[in-house]
């Protein structure tokens, strides 16, 4: 786990050593400067892999003798008895971020906390991107189930962190098994094409030998695949194999809103009328929203999800705002971060509408004007280097929900546009 870093950030822990900083009290703040181009909001995701990751990010033998080849005994040593023993706090899971969110805050010497950069931010820019593409798909489906499929489109790991983001974000369940074990996320499965091309004999392909041996296997309430060959005849053998009970038919290809229509009719005139409809062929958020006044049952989702949908990172960074109660800041062009540890208010309108995220110096809430209700955004997560949140993602998945709720009715509007809502960053005061 530990060497899932990069090579300078232990250069710098060498040389921080060296000139006797490393022990120096910082505070290192995880955030995006700016949402991914067009999107509204993004939905946090990673925070318990993170804080689950903290314990195993340790250096084996094996690790320092590979380190060994270009740092010094000094460093060695430090790293061989490494374990994080700092201060975590963050938003919790499903929580909708903006920019400049300070979406996590690490406390702890500069040693500790310099050498988790790339571990931090691996996990929240994919988990985070998933989990955005991931709401826009479930608000653009209104209610319908939506079935993550992704695994074969990405890296097999990347898969399941990705299946979980996706569930955490609203998603029905996913076709990753091992994200079902590690994670709880149900796994949900239709049926392939190959089952159905293994039925042919020197006669031809026997379609409805095929449906006829999933049904015997596995019941009618089966999904059977009925675009393999001409649609229309799909259907009739799928019905013709399983009865007027059959549980759902697949299409994966052609035009869905026109055939999606003319199956439904099929279906009804056979007497299959609870028999459900599962569309899927690239979908992404904008191609849900176009099935959406076509009576389709479920979606299943693959590429454009685990690719977050035209926005693989979250794009956040991960950066030194204080050291030893210091306010420290980077200055570079358009690569500009706000000196000094950080909190977040979320004010809303009495009736839960979100208006406004305001990030302010620690300790110096700002008070709400009018009526408006101020909302705390962070919660510890890590004292002393133990976990002291309980990161369940069931309450995760509330969390979204309620988060997409409370947005002004443009914040869910597909189309590009500015973040649903402003953050103004407080100053510091100087001084």
């Amino acid at each position: 786990m530990a060497l899932l870093t990069d090579k300078y950030e232990l250069t710098m822990l060498a040389a921080a050593l060296h000139d006797g900083t490393a022990d120096r009290r910082t505070t290192f703040e995880l955030f995006a400067r700016r949402l991914p181009e067009g999107r509204r909001y993004g939905v946090v995701a990673g925070t318990a892999r993170f804080v689950e990751s903290l314990p195993q990010f340790t250096f084996d033998d094996d690790a320092l003798g590979m380190l060994a080849e270009f740092l010094d005994q000094a460093t060695l040593a430090y790293l061989a008895s490494y374990r994080f023993g700092g201060d975590v706090d963050g938003y919790p899971e499903g929580e909708l971020y903006f920019a400049g969110s300070p979406v996590l805050s690490v406390h702890g010497t500069f040693a500790e906390c310099v050498i988790l950069e790339t571990l931090a931010l691996s996990i929240f820019n994919h988990d985070s991107a998933i989990a955005s593409a991931a709401a826009r798909m479930v608000s653009a489906a209104e209610g319908r189930p939506l079935i993550e499929m992704g695994s074969r489109r990405t890296h097999e790991q990347a898969a399941v962190a990705s299946a979980r983001a996706a569930y955490l974000a609203g998603f029905t369940g996913t076709s990753n098994l091992a994200a079902q074990r590690r994670y709880g996320v149900p796994t949900m499965g239709t049926s392939a094409h190959a089952f159905t091309l293994l039925h042919t004999t020197e006669d031809g392909p026997d379609e409805l030998a095929a449906f006829r041996s999933q049904v015997a296997a596995l019941g009618v309430g089966t999904t059977l695949l009925v675009d393999t060959y001409d649609i229309t005849a799909g259907v009739a053998n799928a019905v013709a194999a399983a009865g007027p009970d059959l549980g759902a038919v697949r299409i994966d290809s052609g035009d869905l809103g026109v055939l999606v229509r003319q199956v439904r009719a099929q279906l009804d005139g056979l007497g299959a009328t609870g028999t459900k409809i599962v569309v899927s062929s690239d979908l992404d958020e904008f191609a849900i929203a176009a099935l959406r006044a076509e009576p389709v049952d479920s979606f299943g989702v693959g590429t454009s999800l685990v690719t977050g949908s035209g926005a693989p990172t979250a794009g956040m960074v991960y950066k030194l705002v204080e050291v030893d109660g210091v306010p420290v800041e980077k200055r570079s062009s358009h690569k500009e971060s706000h000196g000094g540890r950080k909190q977040a208010h979320r004010l809303a309108k009495p009736s839960g509408t979100i208006v406004e995220e305001v990030v302010h110096p620690a300790g110096e809430r700002p008070a709400a004007e009018g009526d408006l209700v101020a909302r705390p955004l962070a919660v510890p997560l890590v004292r002393s280097g133990k976990p002291v949140a309980d990161l369940v993602l069931a309450d995760a998945r509330e969390r979204v929900g309620a988060g997409l709720h409370s947005l002004p009715w443009h914040g869910l509007k597909l189309s590009r546009g500015e973040p649903a809502i402003p953050t103004r960053m407080v100053p510091l005061r100087r001084g």
